[in-house]
């Protein structure tokens, strides 16, 4: 019962904390509600048409291109690390599994989901 008295203390102090520096902020700062202040600021110039632009689907998939290749590599970092101790089945899985992001990168290639534009 030791180790959940000390989670439960550290997830007591690490939700009290910032709602207590964020209360006496609020006690210490001073209130001048200016429509100038409450305005929309956007890098010193006035916003002009709709925030809610339409972006073409291409952008997201290729973003979600970038996560997925991203992840991947962080899967190899430990396999790095552990290559000696693992021995030739892990380097065969290790190809196997480059192989396969190849493959996707090969297709995602030929659909012409890397243009940009």
């Amino acid at each position: 019962m030791e180790g959940f008295f000390d989670v439960g203390l550290y997830l007591i102090l690490g939700a009290a904390f910032p709602l207590i520096a964020v209360g006496f902020a609020a006690l210490l700062r001073p209130s001048n509600p200016d429509p100038d202040k409450l305005s929309i600021y956007e890098c010193g110039v006035d916003p002009y048409g709709d925030a809610r632009v339409r972006f073409h689907i291409r952008y997201y998939i290729f973003a979600l291109m970038f996560v997925i290749f991203d992840v991947e590599t962080v899967f190899m970092y430990p396999w790095a690390a552990l290559f000696k101790d693992l021995g030739a089945f892990a380097l065969v899985e290790m190809l196997i599994f480059i192989g396969l992001l190849v493959l996707a990168l090969i297709y995602a290639w030929k659909e012409r989901v890397l243009r940009w534009i």
